[in-house]
């Protein structure tokens, strides 16, 4: 039986070359190392001091089908995210644990204005986390793991530093940071608030995501697209309601659904985060099954890790589970991330071409190396006899 009909096992899952667009470097942190950080800057706050206990109770927290309530249990990793020494360690234990996890290509999101509270300055926590970013690349390389990460510097959509955090990314563009991305709650807080910003990075030719279409509607998408010019939408989730399926199963796209896949307008999905969130129900009810069938540019993402309880590999092993995804669908989601990175288009070929298509071209022909079954003797009893 070849790899096409046969799906991939956790272990072939792991170790294959996946990309990562749609990360928070505030929703990553290892458990231990939030109490680790408590303890040494005085942090009082947390609910919980044992590390076992604490990774439950993020998990908890954000199984709550709220945003909002969701969004709240970064108040304890960003308050332990205040120095370079924290910033530097998070972000190299960071790219430690996605190459772990078989991450070849990852971009990491953070708000810089949300580490200003013990003195640093905009530049000193890019400084910083870009430092982790490089140091956790090494680590990686030494424990055998090859990945590369980008940072996109996040400005809050319920502020009013946009400008200065789309300024910050384009100067930092040539030194480790790829984009910019605006998040935070999305009702009452339209993407249209920071138009200054986009048109400010489309006269740069910067490239930059928005969070839209995951806890508000279509109009989100709508205004991201049309308004503001945005690369990527991060979630997206909600283009489904531009999607009518009939009781025969014929589907019809709207206007709106129609542009985002004849353009190939990347969706970073977070599957995990969206049950959490209440933007899907269920694994079996998001809308990626149906998104996938009708070809749109679709991305996996772990969206925030901690909070979530996964990884990238969680993500998929879900998805093979529901929807019977073998490796060729899995490199179809990879090589869809790569595309739309916001790397140079030579290197961005070069990672789908040299890392990402023949790791998973080696992981299918596995099945030809499998150790032969064993066999009865054919000798029947006449010729024993």
């Amino acid at each position: 039986m070849t790899s096409e009909t046969t799906l991939p096992t956790s272990e072939q899952i792991r170790r294959a070359p996946k990309v990562l667009l749609h990360d928070h470097l505030d929703g990553g942190l290892r458990p231990a190392t939030v109490v680790d950080l408590a303890r040494a800057t005085g942090y009082d706050g947390l609910p919980e001091t044992d590390p076992e206990k604490l990774g439950i109770w993020f998990r908890e927290a954000a199984d709550s089908g709220s945003l909002e309530r969701y969004l709240e249990t970064f108040a304890h990793t960003c308050a332990v995210m205040q120095t370079r020494d924290a910033l530097a360690r998070v972000a190299a234990e960071c790219a430690e644990d996605l190459a772990a996890d078989g991450v070849v290509y990852a971009e990491v999101r953070y708000a810089p204005e949300q580490h200003l509270e013990q003195g640093l300055t905009l530049e000193e926590v890019v400084e910083a986390v870009n430092e982790g970013f490089r140091e956790g690349e090494r680590r990686a390389r030494e424990n055998g793991h090859r990945i590369r990460v980008g940072a996109l510097l996040t400005a809050m959509r319920h502020a009013a530093r946009a400008l200065e955090i789309a300024e910050l990314a384009n100067r930092y563009r040539d030194t480790g940071v790829v984009g910019f991305d605006i998040a935070g709650a999305e009702a009452g807080y339209p993407p249209t608030r920071h138009l200054d910003a986009f048109e400010y990075l489309k006269r740069e030719n910067n490239h930059f995501t928005i969070h839209a279409g995951e806890a508000f509607g279509l109009p989100s998408i709508w205004q991201a697209l049309q308004w503001c010019g945005a690369d990527r939408l991060g979630h997206g989730v909600r283009i489904i309601d531009d999607i009518e399926v009939a009781d025969d199963g014929s589907v019809t796209l709207g206007r709106l659904a129609s542009y985002v896949r004849d353009k190939r307008i990347p969706l970073e999905m977070c599957p995990t985060s969206n049950l959490q969130t209440g933007a899907a129900p269920s694994y079996a009810e998001h809308p990626i099954g149906l998104l996938r069938r009708l070809q749109f540019r679709l991305t996996v993402n772990t969206d925030n890790r901690l909070m979530s309880g996964t990884n990238m590999s969680l993500e998929f092993e879900h998805l093979v589970k529901t929807f019977r995804y073998t490796l060729d669908d899995m490199q179809w989601f990879t090589v869809n991330a790569m595309k739309s990175a916001f790397i140079p288009f030579d290197e961005r070929l070069a990672m789908i071409n040299d890392v990402i298509k023949p790791g998973y071209a080696e992981l299918r022909a596995e099945w030809l190396f499998r150790p032969a079954a064993t066999t009865t003797s054919l000798s029947s009893e006449s010729d024993r006899a």
